[in-house]
């Protein structure tokens, strides 16, 4: 309100002053918000249905789209296979992946985001890989948890909830997630799903 209605009169320190208040309030909003998402992922009950991952992956890349509208970011989406999944928490860890390769990748002249998966006999493991920062491999433990970051604030906003609600969910639907990565040529992050028999559906939930 302040910054509506009286910054023009305020010196240019006190202007400044005024936009790190504003900016920490945004950003400690950001932070109570993902903190009750990430209490939310371990009380809600799951609700297991086929997904068609390729569709599912699709629609939610069109959620993204109006964020990213100015930058240039290559797709690159393999045909994905059916899983058994709840759709409403395996969309925050796709949302989560995905804007995760997006901001990392954030300061090449073209973000490049693929998103694949290979099979076992128990389990189908996805991944989405991007050409941003990477982070040092000795360090890959520490993402997940909560308030982890390897890179500074300064350089990549955030909350360090985001990959801890994402190995959550996985865990409740009894898969793994981990990552890997090469400083300066980027990252790829990993989760599994265990294998359900006789998946029949023609279309994801999300469609």
């Amino acid at each position: 309100m302040l910054g509506r209605s009286g910054a023009k009169d305020l010196n240019e320190d006190n202007q400044r002053l005024l936009k790190v208040i504003s900016g920490s309030a945004k950003q400690m909003g950001q932070l109570i918000d993902d903190l009750l998402t990430f209490s939310r992922t371990g009380r809600s009950e799951l609700k297991l249905v086929p997904i068609a991952m390729t569709s599912f992956v699709a629609n939610t890349i069109q959620e993204l789209a109006p964020e990213i509208r100015k930058r240039k970011v290559v797709w690159k989406i393999s045909k994905l296979p059916m899983v058994q999944a709840d759709p409403v928490t395996l969309r925050q860890v796709m949302v989560n992946l995905l804007c995760n390769a997006l901001k990392y990748s954030s300061k090449r002249p073209e973000s490049r985001v693929e998103v694949g998966f290979k099979e076992s006999r128990q389990e189908t493991t996805f991944f989405v890989r991007d050409n941003g920062v990477g982070f040092d491999p000795r360090y890959a433990s520490k993402l997940f948890g909560v308030f982890q970051r390897l890179h500074s604030a300064t350089d990549f906003e955030g909350t360090g909830i985001g990959l801890a609600i994402v190995r959550r969910i996985i865990a409740r639907h009894g898969g793994k997630t981990w990552a890997e990565a090469v400083p300066d040529e980027g990252a790829t992050f990993y989760f599994s799903l265990p294998k359900v028999k006789a998946v029949k559906v023609a279309d994801s939930p999300g469609d």
